[in-house]
């Protein structure tokens, strides 16, 4: 591809970094530095009301830490700025060319209030009509429009500017990913508003002039843009202005229900910053989106944000939906982590301080230790580090309740002759006993009593630990407190055994 590469990401502050965003922000950036292009993020924030707090501020640090950059933004203005729409729209951007369509007659002031609107919309739906704007001045010259503004102004009322749809015109595009694209312009339902009753342009003309002024050459983005295009290129035709390359990726859907991807579906976490805090790993996120709707060549599917970059290929862009399937994502998380253990375990540890299992200080002071506990735990078949809670509470830093199936394996006959026997061997090791040692006194228990299996495993677990099922037994035995567990014994032996 030998033209200038220019796209953008154009989040509105509205709330956090949600997937589909995400997946769009990435393959913008994938299709810049594939092609040594630029990658711009412009804030989309004439929708005061909605704006949040910190919403600029979280769309940016999330896509940091998904290991995006950028070119120019905000926060790393170019020649083309500013790069929020509210400061574009202070300084007069928009209003000029908004003036030139009403000077030309392709735009024109608005006054219809809410309620006819509203009647208008009730009347098209009784007619069994698709909902469609009145153009209001029909027949009317130029003057006389003009004195209908007069009349309006007198009476208090202040405009919206819609534009006039050019209704016999067809809208074609040769989409990047969904190919030959034709819409009527009469489907966008008549004359649509390019600016608000309070002076800020709508997203239809903002981002036209935006894209224009920018240098904006492609615009990849979520298949529910499509029906946005045809009003956008009329407004390009309007200005005299060539049209940027569009690609609109396919939909992502729930893998379980097969219905698109909702903000209101609480089945599935959305956003990317709840997965950061449950502990999924960047380079996981970043592999699993980018294979939402893109598929590479071969089988592999472990891919970092730097390959993605290299063998990126707008033309594998998928027409399907895509189905966001949460087991694979775990599954690519649970690879990332396994890669590079030792790279994740200060994020384990600080897990175990996040739930109050130790302190910041003894978590430092302990850190070698934790780390054994957490490997013998079982990190590798965890999906994302804040699991690592669940599986070192017990017994590591907590014992569990003694239920009755444990009771019945402590108190039959051979669990009274493994538990003794048990004692007597385990109070013989030294403190500094290894895995091997605590295995070859098990062995020699299970040799010198002729009892093998649950019989002997269950009651030597229960008395040392609480549980029947965990980790290595052994393994365990090397971490854990040796007077901590003598104590244990202890209790059990008091209150069953006696």
């Amino acid at each position: 591809m030998t033209e200038d590469i220019r796209v953008r990401y154009a989040p509105s502050p509205t709330g956090h970094l949600h997937i589909g965003n995400a997946r769009t922000a990435i393959f913008n950036w994938l299709f810049a530095r594939h092609y040594n292009g630029t990658f711009i993020i412009r804030i989309e924030d004439t929708d005061s009301a909605r704006n949040i707090a910190d919403g600029e501020k979280s769309q940016l640090d999330n896509l940091a830490w998904l290991g995006l950059d950028w070119d120019e933004s905000p926060d790393k203005p170019g020649d083309y700025g500013p790069y929020r729409q509210s400061e574009r729209n202070e300084q007069g951007v928009y209003q000029e060319f908004i003036d030139a369509l009403l000077a030309n007659g392709q735009a024109y002031k608005s006054y219809k209030t809410s309620e006819q609107l509203a009647a208008e919309r009730e009347a098209q739906q009784a007619a069994k009509q698709a909902p469609h704007y009145i153009y209001e001045y029909e027949g009317l010259t130029n003057e006389e429009r003009e004195a209908k503004y007069a009349e309006f102004e007198a009476q208090g009322l202040k405009p919206v500017v819609r534009f006039r749809v050019p209704e016999e015109k067809v809208f074609a595009w040769d989409d990047i990913v969904k190919g030959h694209i034709e819409i009527g312009a009469k489907e966008v339902g008549g004359d649509w508003v390019i600016q608000k009753a309070d002076g800020m342009p709508t997203y239809n003309f903002a981002v036209v002039v935006d894209d224009h002024l920018m240098k904006i050459s492609h615009v990849l983005r979520g298949d529910d843009h499509v029906s946005n295009t045809p009003k956008q290129m009329m407004i390009y035709d309007a200005l005299g202005w060539d049209v940027p390359k569009f690609g609109h990726m396919a939909l992502i859907i729930n893998g379980e229900t097969g219905k698109k991807l909702s903000k209101r579906d609480e089945n599935v976490l959305q956003f990317v910053e709840q997965y950061k805090e449950l502990g999924y790993q960047p380079q996981a996120m970043v592999n699993f989106i980018g294979l939402l709707g893109w598929s590479p060549k071969g089988e592999d599917e472990i891919f970092s944000l730097e390959e993605f970059k290299n063998m990126f290929d707008e033309t594998r862009l998928s027409k399907a939906n895509a189905k966001f399937d949460q087991k694979k994502l775990e599954w690519i998380n649970n690879q990332w982590m396994r890669r590079d253990t030792d790279a994740v375990m200060p994020q384990l540890i600080q897990e175990l301080v996040n739930a109050d299992l130790i302190s910041e200080s003894d978590a430092q002071l302990k850190k070698d230790w934790l780390a054994d506990v957490i490997k013998i735990a079982g990190v590798d078949g965890i999906s994302y580090t804040r699991e690592i809670v669940a599986l070192v509470r017990k017994p590591f830093f907590e014992l569990g309740d003694v239920t009755d199936e444990m009771v019945d394996y402590l108190t039959s006959d051979d669990g009274r002759k493994v538990f003794d026997a048990w004692e007597a061997a385990y109070t013989a090791l030294p403190n500094d006993a290894t895995a091997e040692d605590y295995m070859s006194a098990i062995r020699g228990i299970q040799n010198d009593l002729e009892i093998k299996g649950r019989n002997l495993w269950n009651p030597i677990r229960i008395a040392t630990t609480h549980e029947i099922q965990g980790p290595n037994l052994p393994e365990m035995l090397v971490v854990l407190d040796k007077n901590t567990v003598l104590q244990t014994m202890a209790d059990i032996k008091q209150k069953y055994l006696n």
